[in-house]
């Protein structure tokens, strides 16, 4: 069953195990080979000598969100309900390259809908935050993509999506504020014309359970 289950999962576009291109992974690693020389490393030192490939492998992965259909990630647990209140699933995790500076940005996505007809399975969602997340990315573009893929496939009553995220490119180079938060937010339908309907998915993601 487990077999059955991974190649379901491949054929929809968002298989797990992790498998390499050799051909992108030699390609890749001897240009990290040339740049830890320009860097007046030896590349050929024993800590080394293995990490052009291992970087190589670490991007594949980082990367392997282009691989991925979010929206057949959705349409796969799709169900006709009758349930027009919100749903909210809260604290994603959320792990991400910057495009900028190739640094990692990582924390945490919390997303909301109203159904319009049909409701998802509940671990569709954090499914589609990875796979937009694993790509060279900025923040508020990936809030937008997540925000748009369930909007256009799901066509909810509303979506909201906010995101809180550390930078690495801020806290280990320039500014170097190491406890700075980005914050970024998207929304649409009853969530943008709703002040009320706004304002109870903002409680409801900094509320505690205890």
């Amino acid at each position: 069953m487990a077999h059955e289950h991974d190649h379901e999962e491949e054929l929809l576009g968002y298989q797990k195990i992790e498998r390499y291109d050799e051909d992108k992974i030699n390609g890749v690693a001897v240009h990290y080979k040339d740049i830890l020389e320009r860097l007046g490393e030896d590349p050929e030192r024993e800590g080394l000598v293995k990490t052009p490939e291992r970087v190589a492998k670490a991007l594949q992965y980082l990367t392997h969100g282009y691989d991925i259909k979010p929206e057949q990630i959705l349409k796969s647990a799709m169900f006709k309900e009758d349930y027009s209140q919100m749903v909210v699933v809260k604290d994603i995790e959320v792990f991400s390259m910057c495009e900028h500076h190739m640094l990692p940005f990582f924390g945490k996505a919390h997303i909301a809908y109203i159904p319009n007809g049909h409701i998802v399975g509940l671990s569709k969602i954090p499914r589609v935050v990875d796979a937009f997340a694993r790509r060279l990315q900025v923040q508020e573009r990936l809030t937008n993509e997540i925000r748009d893929c369930i909007q256009n496939t799901l066509s909810p009553a509303g979506v909201a999506v906010v995101i809180e995220c550390k930078h690495l490119c801020m806290a280990m180079r320039g500014v170097q504020k190491q406890n700075s938060v980005t914050t970024t937010s998207a929304f649409t339908g009853e969530f943008m014309k709703n002040d009320k309907t706004r304002a109870e998915f903002l409680r409801l993601i900094t509320a505690s359970l205890d």
